[in-house]
């Protein structure tokens, strides 16, 4: 009989051992906050030279909220191609990485109020001879990342396409000569003239072909958590953590929160 009554402890306490173990986790979810992006996009979200930590603009909003909340933030980074659907399966509670706000985008997700302005722009060798992307014709290849809204742009334009995993790859190929431009954000592209070896071989021609407004993707439904992120966002433009923010990345006197 002490044998059975043993053994039905060792049951029951097997059986209990799996529910506070997942209690346990979701204590832990409920301190943390997953914010995703690509890591591939300086000087937004992008890993040191070391490769061992992601920093960047987007990286310190996020902090920002996530502290906001008071919550620890979890940076993920992820292929740029399928990180909706990574949102929408739950592997992150949000994406903070540079999304453009657009209507396609907006059936599949939510999307908080913008935290920054920029738009498309061209990037050429300096030698290439090319003044604008009215200089483009059918026979031009255009560098970008995939999955971005910028190839609707090139689309427009006319000219074929060469896709590539982030804009260290788009703007190395341009440099290498494999590429006749790059269509990407303005900001990254003067970044990457200033940071990339040979970047000052490269130029930035005409002006942005459309003001893009960027936003915090969430899930369709998490109401509650973009109504926490929104207020989050306006407390912080209202006291000046995100001029801040701009400046510490972009220079003073730079703000790239207001429209």
């Amino acid at each position: 009989m002490k044998h059975l009554k043993t053994i039905a402890c060792i049951v029951t306490i097997a059986l209990l051992a799996p529910a506070a173990v997942f209690a346990a986790g979701q204590q832990e979810a409920a301190d943390t906050i997953s914010f995703a992006g690509s890591g591939g996009y300086p000087p937004f979200n992008y890993f040191t030279e070391d490769g061992s930590t992601v920093i960047g603009f987007d990286v310190d909003v996020a902090s920002e909220i996530a502290e906001r909340l008071g919550k620890e933030l979890n940076y993920v980074t992820t292929s740029w191609d399928g990180i909706i659907e990574g949102l929408r399966a739950g592997r992150y509670e949000g994406i903070l990485g540079s999304m453009g706000i657009t209507p396609a985008r907006q059936e599949r997700v939510n999307f908080s109020t913008p935290y920054y302005y920029s738009g498309p722009q061209l990037i050429v060798r300096e030698d290439s001879g090319i003044s604008g992307p009215e200089d483009l014709d059918e026979n031009s290849v255009i560098g970008l990342v995939t999955g971005t809204t910028f190839e609707d742009d090139a689309n427009n334009l006319g000219v074929r396409v060469s896709l590539y995993e982030d804009d260290n790859q788009t703007l190395m190929e341009l440099i290498n000569g494999r590429v006749d431009g790059v269509l990407t954000d303005r900001i990254v592209g003067l970044n990457a003239i200033s940071a990339l070896p040979r970047g000052d071989e490269l130029i930035l021609v005409g002006s942005v072909l459309r003001t893009e407004r960027m936003g915090v993707a969430l899930r369709l439904g998490d109401d509650d958590l973009l109504e926490r992120v929104n207020q989050a966002l306006a407390d912080m433009r209202d006291d000046g953590t995100m001029t801040a923010i701009s400046e510490k990345w972009f220079g003073e006197g730079v703000d790239i929160t207001v429209e």
